[in-house]
């Protein structure tokens, strides 16, 4: 990202996706976030200014999550919101991504979806095609915007793109095979995932970290302490910015009213394009899952 680009980000700051609809560059995440908890949650983060929000068919609160929308008296057209598919209950395939989408409108109660992902790349190729298929018909019928995918690993992003050729081959000409606007990964200094990242960057993919603050692991790594007093600011608001001043769209969660205002006090500073680059190390460790390393017939 550019010094100019960095220095106009705002709270409000969008990026436009390969579908030619907008995204919030700071989400809020609602990942272990319990049901009970969650309306309220989303609901000071709509307060404070956010207008992404980033759930889950897993995570079983997508419906109390969405409720804080009307609830807030945001217009919806002013919100952003994802969810992901498939559950443990409903593997990965056709017939499932299509119930689970019809399954999500009915809970969210949104009468569209922003943004659904496929949220990990299990299942094999013909099931990982056929999810692809039930979003690309569930964007043509009007009940999704943007689609994309999650935890893929570059060979998984290779045999997606593949297919996307074949359904244009097979269904009439460009865009009919679907169009891939996001794709969402554990990012952070301590596991940059480089080659996903630029396959992304080389087709204009936006980029969502999860797990942007390392879910705490890193406190007190010299050189971002040294970032933190320097700036003023917590680790966490270091790494947040780091991800912004990436090109990414990081993914923030919390249930703390303080915390939930904290994570987005990030445009009163900026990071060095040395800072920037300092951060980010070669190594690979991951805090959460990761199913990008997970072979094709998987």
């Amino acid at each position: 990202m550019s010094r100019k680009m960095a220095s106009n980000l705002a709270l409000n700051s969008t990026v436009k996706l390969n579908s030619g609809y907008q995204i919030p560059r700071l989400g809020f995440g609602v990942y272990q976030t319990p049901s009970e908890n969650a309306p309220d949650a989303v609901k000071k983060a709509l307060e404070i200014g956010y207008r992404h929000i980033d759930s889950a068919s897993a995570y079983r609160n997508q419906g109390q999550s969405a409720s804080a929308i009307p609830a807030s008296g945001i217009p919806r057209s002013e919100v952003f919101f994802t969810t992901k598919v498939p559950l443990r209950s409903f593997p990965l395939g056709y017939e499932n991504t299509l119930k689970l989408v019809d399954v999500a409108l009915e809970e969210t109660k949104l009468g569209y979806l922003d943004l659904v992902l496929i949220h990990a790349p299990y299942g094999g190729p013909e099931n990982r095609k056929g999810a692809w298929r039930a979003l690309v018909e569930s964007v043509e019928a009007g009940k999704v915007r943007s689609i994309g995918v999650s935890n893929y690993g570059v060979h998984h992003l290779d045999e997606l793109e593949q297919y996307i050729k074949q359904l244009e081959a097979e269904r009439g000409g460009a865009g009919r095979g679907g169009v891939l606007s996001v794709g969402q990964w554990e990012v952070h200094p301590w596991l940059t995932r480089r080659d996903i990242v630029q396959w992304c960057q080389e087709r204009n993919v936006v980029v969502e970290a999860y797990c942007p603050i390392v879910r705490g692991e890193r406190w007190g790594e010299p050189k971002l302490a040294a970032l933190a007093a320097k700036y003023g600011k917590t680790e966490a608001q270091i790494l947040l910015r780091w991800s912004l001043q990436r090109g990414y769209v990081p993914l923030v969660k919390s249930v703390t009213p303080s915390r939930i205002l904290e994570n987005t006090q990030l445009y009163d500073f900026e990071l060095t394009e040395a800072e920037v680059e300092d951060l980010a190390t070669d190594g690979y460790s991951p805090c959460a899952w990761d199913p990008t390393v997970e072979p094709l017939e998987k």
